[in-house]
This record gives structure tokens, C-alpha cells and sequence, in this order.
């Protein structure tokens, strides 16, 4: 089960594609933050929604938010991947110990050993506002996490 709306969302840090710890903590009382959880990197969806982001990132930074994606591959994995798709924003790395994050926010599959797509839209405050999920081989739409920020 995923973290409901109105709910605070938990805690974490995670280390980056670059190796540097990222808290979710760390942006309560300064950014909104887009939580989004994906399954793997070099697949095609999660390129394709990452890719998105990327291109419509000023629409995020002029709602004020920190776009934090999130998978259970390695940080050096994650390099690599950011570098070729040319990511800006951090990819943080829930692998070991593996998936406890993805668990904590209820976006794990247990069967398939990765996170599913799951995104958390949190305010400032770090309360979950919004959500959005989809089925492993259907891409999210980035529009409807800006909506979402529209609210705040």
C-alpha cells in the first residue's frame, strides 16, 4: 500500500549518482519535492519519463521543485545512465539495502525485485499532496506532476 495523500511523507537518505547522500529532510521548509520511483535505468519507459523531466525541468524549478528519482540499481549504474541521458537532477540509488525505501513509500514488487512506478508529490512541509502510479510498461505523465505542484 502507498503512502496516502495527507500523509507525512517518511524520511531518508539515499546516495546520488555521484556518491552524495540526498535527505528528503533536507528541502522541508525550502522546496516542494517530486518523488518519483521508476524500475530500472537503460529501459525504455523509464528513459522515456526521465527524459521528459529533464526536458521540462524550468517548468519544475519555477514551481520551486526538486525532482528526486529514485530506482534500486546501483549508484554506479546511475552514473553512467545520467551521464549518457544527460540528467540533471539526482538519481538516488535504493539498492542496498535493496529496496527499503521503494518498501517504505509501498512502490516495492516484491516478485520483480524493483520499485514500480510510483511518484509522490511533497510539499514544503513534506506532506504528500498528490500521487501518481501507472503499470510497469506505462510511462507517467509529467504534466500531471506540475498540476499537482499547481495546487500548493
Amino acid at each position: 500500500m502507498t503512502i496516502p495523500v495527507g500523509a507525512q511523507a517518511p524520511d531518508f537518505e539515499l546516495k546520488d549518482n555521484h556518491g552524495a547522500p540526498v535527505r528528503l529532510s533536507d528541502f522541508r521548509g525550502q522546496r516542494h519535492v517530486v518523488l518519483l520511483f521508476y524500475p530500472f535505468a537503460f529501459t525504455g519507459v523509464c528513459t522515456g519519463e526521465l527524459s521528459e523531466i529533464r526536458d521540462r525541468l524550468e517548468q519544475f524549478a519555477e514551481r520551486d521543485a526538486e525532482v528526486l528519482a529514485v530506482s534500486n540499481d546501483s549508484i554506479h549504474t546511475l552514473r553512467v545512465f545520467g551521464e549518457q541521458e544527460d540528467l540533471p537532477f539526482p538519481l538516488l540509488s535504493d539498492f542496498w539495502p535493496h529496496g527499503n525505501v521503494s518498501r517504505a513509500y509501498g512502490v516495492f514488487d516484491e516478485d520483480k525485485g524493483c520499485a514500480v512506478r510510483g511518484t509522490f508529490v511533497i510539499d514544503r512541509q513534506g506532506v504528500v499532496r498528490a500521487t501518481v502510479s501507472s503499470g510497469m510498461a506505462d510511462a507517467r505523465d509529467a504534466g500531471e506532476y506540475l498540476a499537482a505542484l499547481d495546487t500548493l
